[in-house]
This record gives C-alpha cells, structure tokens and sequence, in this order.
C-alpha cells in the first residue's frame, strides 16, 4: 500500500532533521579537536616560554647573536646553533628538492613498468621507516668514511672559498646536511607524487594535442598545476629537518665554535639539547629552553609561510 504525500513529506523531514543534527555533532566534534589541538601547542609553547624566561631577561637578543657557550662563566649564546640548524637544512633542501621531485616524476610517468614503479615507490617510502638512530650509525660507519676522500679534494681544490676551507677530519656540517637528504626525501617524494598524480590527465592530453613532448608536458603542464603540493611538501620537509635530533647529533661534531666551512664540526639546536639538557642545572638548563624556544618559533614560521606560499600557488594555478 503506498503511503500518502503528507506521510512521505513527514518522513523526508525527519531524515532531514537527521542529517542536520549528524552534520551539527561532527562540525562541534571537529571543532572540538581543533580547538584541543591548538590548546596543545600553546601549552607547550607556554611551557618552554616559562622554562626560558631567566635566560631571556638575562641574556635578551644577544643570545641570538652570540656565539659563546661557557657552562662555567655562565655566559650563553645560541648564534652557532641557530646558524647550523639553517645551513644544515637548506643544504639537505637544495639537494633533496630535485632529487625528490624527480623521483616522483619518474615514478608518476609510463618510463618503466607500472610494478617496477610501485616496488622502487614502496621502497623510497620505507627510508622513512628507518629509525634516526639506525641512519646515525650508517652515516658514522658507512657515509662519512666513504666521502672523507671526495670532501678532502674539495677542500684542497676549492679551499680558498669560506665554505670549504677546513680540511675534513670526520664529523661536520657537510655529513650531517646528507643524511638530512636521506630523511626528508621520502616525505618530498611520496607528497610530490601524490600532488602529480591528482593533475587531471585531461590537461596532460590536451598537451600532446598541440604537439608538446612528454617533457614539454611535465614541466609547462603537469609541475605548474602541482606546484601548490609539491611546495607543501618541501616546507614539510624543511620542518623536518630543522628538528631532527638523533642522527644530526651523531654525525655532526657538535661542536661550538663557529666557522663557515661546510667541511668543520658544528653544532645545530636540536643537537645541543640532546647533548646538554640530561646534565645541565641553574640558567643552562633556562638557557636551552631559550634555545628551543627559538626553534619552536623558527619551525612555526616556516609552517606559516608554507600555508602561505600554498595558497597563493593554489589561487594562480
């Protein structure tokens, strides 16, 4: 017996009122965890702001721009770390981007065997499965040993430049910005080729029709309507990067004194808490906080100026 249309009228109105309340409780769940996500991280910025605040009213700007770390004296300064963690970061960046980016194209392109190509995508993925520690080691026994005599001809050809002029006696700055490569490039790869593969295969057609070769296509078609993805992807990477700890500690020297060579032992800030934080006391212990207050604040900003540079990629592509 079919109902009447006031009866199916009442029963749409109920699926509705249904739907509404279904769609209300998931937006106040969602705001919900927003909300405790945000709180989470303004309490451990509160936190480490607390822990920071005799080194910050001792000290000021000066332990920005200072390089001196005396436990003795008690006179601190974080410029040495600060710059290592940038340069360290940002060699790894100019030597991953490519990298990964074209690991991606050629993941995403019909150069290879689709099995060949989900079993060397699988396999990069899995460098990010590899605890820091495990990469530490590799680098102390394998990757430093192995590149002592191609950083030694750098120096001895090229010494004359700032940024080679330390002959390599093992740890240092150059070792630890490769094994930063070796981290960051799954996350740079699996995002970029996650952002290629949602370019709608319409606009690479529409390419070959107007007579374009495939790498016309790539990098006129298919890298400009990625670009907002794959640039999420480096920022990403470069967050990672600037907090590494386990593996930039054990390769890098941490040592404090400052240089510009890429070749000499340098220290970074997530290195310097790991080493310092178990066995310092009094104003180091304020010290440190003030020093990862600078890297929560540097990754922060690095965070929001992806957002940035996402949307407006977003809005021009």
């Amino acid at each position: 017996m079919a109902r009447s249309p006031r009866l199916e009228l009442f029963a749409l109105r109920r699926r509705s009122a249904a739907e509404r309340a279904t769609d209300r409780g998931f937006q106040q769940l969602a705001v919900a965890l927003a909300g405790a996500v945000g709180l989470l991280v303004f309490a451990i910025l509160l936190t480490v702001f607390t822990g920071a605040w005799e080194a910050i009213q001792t000290f000021g700007l000066s332990f920005i721009t200072t390089s001196d770390w005396d436990p003795i004296s008690e006179h601190y300064g974080a410029f040495t770390a600060i710059y290592g963690t940038l340069v360290s970061s940002s060699v790894a960046l100019l030597i991953a981007v490519p990298l990964g980016v074209g690991t991606a194209i050629f993941l995403t392109e019909n150069i290879i065997p689709k099995a060949i190509r989900e079993v060397l995508g699988v396999m990069v993925e899995l460098l990010a499965a590899i605890p820091s520690v495990v990469l530490g080691l590799w680098a102390i026994v394998v990757m430093e040993p192995f590149l002592r005599p191609f950083l030694t001809d750098l120096h001895r050809y090229l010494g004359w430049i700032p940024l080679f002029s330390t002959e390599p006696q093992g740890p240092g700055m150059a070792p630890a910005s490769l094994i930063l490569v070796v981290m960051i490039l799954p996350i740079i790869t699996a995002i970029s080729r996650d952002a290629l593969r949602q370019v709608p295969d319409g606009l690479r057609q529409a390419a070959y029709g107007i007579g374009t070769t495939r790498w016309g296509a790539i990098f006129q078609v298919m890298l400009p309507a990625a670009i907002s993805g794959i640039t999420g992807g480096v920022m990403l990477a470069l967050g990672r990067a600037m907090g590494e700890t386990m593996a930039v500690t054990m390769i890098i020297g941490n040592s404090n004194n400052f240089s510009f060579s890429l070749l000499a032992p340098a220290n970074t800030i997530s290195s310097m808490l790991a080493n310092q934080f178990g066995e310092a006391d009094g104003i180091q212990v304020s010290a440190l906080m003030y020093a990862a207050l600078v890297l929560m604040l540097m990754t922060l900003l690095v965070n929001l100026l992806a957002q940035q540079v996402v949307n407006r990629l977003s809005l021009k592509y």
